[in-house]
């Protein structure tokens, strides 16, 4: 079960549509262009994710970041990219939560 102070941090990352958009995006990593079935483990390049949100580099950076720290993306260096995946067991638990406690 999801703490109330993770449960918090959930509800805010996902409180900016752009955001949630993200994570959207990324429960499909290959509607990316270039995106290989082996680039799957990994995730998607966060340079990707800033052409398709529109967004300023720091700003998808500082977007990710709060989603990563929410707990619901996986980041990835490979040197100097950094490639991001949803994180589908901890997201399970945020449902299984919600479930649980509405």
């Amino acid at each position: 079960m999801i703490s109330e102070a993770e449960l918090l941090a959930v509800f805010r990352a996902l409180s900016n549509p752009a955001r949630r958009q993200m994570l959207v995006w990324l429960k499909e990593p290959m509607s990316f262009p270039g995106q290989e079935p082996e680039d799957v483990e990994i995730g998607v390049c966060v340079t990707d994710i800033q052409r398709r949100a529109g967004l300023s580099q720091p700003t998808t950076s500082q977007y990710l970041a709060i989603l990563r720290q929410a707990g619901l993306v996986i980041a990835t260096r490979r040197g100097k990219w950094t490639y991001y995946r949803r994180d589908e067991a901890n997201i399970a638990r945020l449902l299984e939560t919600l479930r649980d406690v509405f």
